[in-house]
């Protein structure tokens, strides 16, 4: 099975057990000879800091009590173990059909971080070579790499036009 098979699937736990479900889901993965099915597993924490008594304390905080996300091939044999490690009562989906994570899910919750590499930076000429501006040449003069986009300038009849696009609609002309 082919990493690019796994997904992130929500795992509804008794309350207080998320940190004994996640590390017995991941045992029993080591020990099952599971860990190219069970690839990753996370409770969801944020750091809080509180004033307690006149001081001020930071503490992890869970995000989402009651829940732990675990990056998985699912196949009957990994549904299994997540399913039956106590503490456990179920994937979220509906009755026995887990649903993955959509792409925006996993982005919104900073569960996978991507590093991107670009071929071009600010200043540097680049070819747009998709959408409707196809075959235009501009310069860079932006690159937002938290939102995947690059404001380009493109000459358009005569005059300097800012234009945003994908990182995957131009490439570096060198």
């Amino acid at each position: 099975m082919a990493d690019t098979d796994a997904m992130w699937y929500v795992v509804h736990t008794y309350s207080g057990y998320e940190n004994a479900v996640a590390t017995t889901v991941e045992k029993a993965a080591e020990n099952r000879g599971m860990t190219d099915l069970i690839l990753e597993v996370k409770i969801p924490t944020e750091t809080v800091t509180e004033l307690v008594d006149g001081q001020q304390k930071t503490m992890e905080r869970k995000t989402f009590p009651g829940y732990v996300l675990i990056k998985m091939v699912m196949t009957d044999n990994s549904w299994h173990l997540v399913r039956n490690v106590r503490g456990v009562t179920g994937f979220v989906g509906s009755s026995n059909k887990a649903i993955p994570l959509t792409e925006e899910e996993i982005r919104a919750m900073d569960l996978e971080t991507r590093e991107i590499v670009v071929g071009y930076e600010v200043g540097g000429s680049v070819k747009v070579i998709d959408g409707p501006l196809q075959g235009f040449l501009g310069t860079v003069e932006e690159i937002e790499t938290d939102k995947s986009r690059v404001r380009v300038i493109v000459s358009m009849f005569g005059r300097e036009t800012p234009v945003d696009l994908d990182f995957d609609q131009i490439e570096a002309v060198s």
